[in-house]
């Protein structure tokens, strides 16, 4: 079954730029109603020109989460009903130097944020009975790293948490579908320092979400090669990951 028998309208938070941005473009393909929700309001007022679908457009900044719940609730009430939701905005500072500021801002965004809009998006789909909820961890998720010690933190708060969202929807019966995105590399602004490799473009990691979309996955890594990395970053010992 593709998307588009499974879904009516998707919302994306985080749709300004990089795989938000994308997977909009490839939904509205399908013949998705959009609902697109970004912090950056010039960058997210350029998309719905470039779709034939109904866009909506709404303002939305997750680093001041109940303002973010607010705005989120009224994108839905707008849109009318909302099968599919994206959590896609997110920050992530390389600190070597383990500076606070920098710290606060990756917590603030990547968990009371990402929590924030997560609350509001279960509360709709309980209501509603079914749909699927989708989050943009990261491989960092797998293990911590002094270079971000908030990312990787952060990112493994997301994968929990969609876990946790996963089992609530589960005892309660409700065919509600939770899938954990966990991209490796990919070519957006996030991608960031020395030493990258194995970079996605942006087109081919929306599809690989997408395709778990379709297939109702509950966790899915971008691209897949990056499963090899994960579970070598989950059997190295701490004496040799130290050394890295």
């Amino acid at each position: 079954m593709n998307g588009r028998n499974q879904f009516g309208c998707a919302v994306i938070i985080g749709a300004s730029s990089g795989i938000g941005a994308e997977l909009a473009r490839q939904l509205a393909a399908r013949g998705y109603r959009l609902g697109l929700a970004a912090r950056r309001v010039d960058k997210l007022q350029e998309l719905p020109g470039q779709f034939s679908t109904e866009t909506v457009v709404c303002p939305l900044d997750v680093s001041q989460p109940e303002r973010a719940q607010t705005a989120l609730r009224e994108l839905i009430e707008q849109l009318g009903d909302v099968d599919l939701f994206v959590l896609s905005a997110g920050v992530g500072h390389e600190n070597p130097e383990f500076d606070w500021a920098l710290e606060a801002d990756t917590l603030q965004v990547n968990v009371l944020g990402f929590a924030a809009v997560a609350n509001v998006a279960t509360h709709h789909l309980e209501q509603r009975g079914a749909g699927m909820l989708v989050g943009l961890s990261s491989i960092a998720a797998v293990r911590g790293n002094g270079a971000a010690p908030a990312y990787g933190a952060s990112k493994a708060f997301v994968s929990h948490y969609l876990k946790a969202l996963r089992h609530r929807f589960a005892k309660a019966g409700r065919a509600i579908h939770v899938l954990d995105v966990q991209p490796g590399f990919v070519d957006t602004a996030m991608a960031k320092g020395d030493g990258l490799f194995w970079v996605a473009p942006v087109d081919k990691a929306a599809r690989q979400i997408l395709h778990a979309i379709d297939r109702k996955r509950k966790q899915v890594y971008v691209t897949k090669r990056w499963r090899l990395i994960a579970c070598l970053l989950r059997l190295l010992p701490d004496w040799l990951y130290h050394k890295m």
